[in-house]
């Protein structure tokens, strides 16, 4: 198994730091200088994918490789929801880490054995069916860390509710490894609390959140990064 870099993002997951994470809603760079503008601790984006919350497909490394050149030199964290049934190569992944990719997310069904001998850090997302066996797996991986992508499709947008806190704090609780909370549900400032409270490492703030534009998103985020902070 690969012998992974502590790093600024990984410091801040393990030293309650609670980093602002944002996975943007389309590989636009000013959606990223937006983000990084409001205070975004890190930044996320996708590969072989539909994203059922935008409806957009995000292609192949090749083809999202361009745009992955122009993120690198912005000087934040980068990590890559790699994939459903296509992920990326041994060759990809090699690639994704020499422009400063340090972690890569897929659904737990998705997590293909050669993903866990990149040189990115794993971090496996629990769904909506997932089992406790599947955390217990996630939680053997060296090094790994989670997503808690728990919440019914149906679910999505709606408020953060006391019964999600308790499924988080469920889930950090059996986890001991740094657990990130995607904002399925339409995380606000005020949430940021109960988040930690739950024993959450980090929010990612995607689509639900922030919208689709660079004024939007900057609306967005920058009050919850302030929270965060609090």
């Amino acid at each position: 198994m690969p012998n992974y870099p502590e790093t600024k993002l990984t410091k801040a997951l393990r030293g309650g730091e609670f980093p602002v994470i944002v996975s943007l809603a389309r590989h636009d760079l000013d959606l990223a200088k937006a983000a990084i503008g409001a205070g975004a601790f890190a930044i996320k984006v996708h590969l072989n994918a539909y994203h059922r919350a935008t409806g957009t497909t995000f292609g192949s490394f090749a083809e999202e490789r361009p745009f992955f050149e122009k993120l690198a030199p912005l000087g934040v964290p980068l990590l890559v929801m790699a994939g459903q049934e296509t992920v990326p190569t041994p060759d990809e992944l090699d690639a994704l880490a020499d422009l400063g990719f340090e972690g890569f997310n897929v659904y737990f069904d998705h997590l293909q054995s050669h993903l866990l001998q990149s040189k990115l850090r794993p971090i496996p997302a629990l769904g909506e069916k997932s089992t406790d066996e599947d955390l217990k797996t996630i939680v053997a991986i060296p090094g790994a860390m989670m997503e808690a992508s728990v919440a019914s499709f149906a679910d999505y947008g709606r408020p953060l509710t006391e019964t999600d806190l308790a499924c988080y704090g469920k889930i950090t609780t059996k986890a001991g490894i740094p657990v990130i909370a995607p904002s399925q549900k339409r995380f606000v400032a005020d949430d940021m609390a109960r988040l930690k409270a739950a024993g959450i490492a980090a929010p990612l703030l995607g689509v639900i959140v922030t919208g689709t534009t660079p004024e939007s998103l900057e609306v967005a985020v920058r009050p919850i990064v302030d929270a965060a902070a609090g």
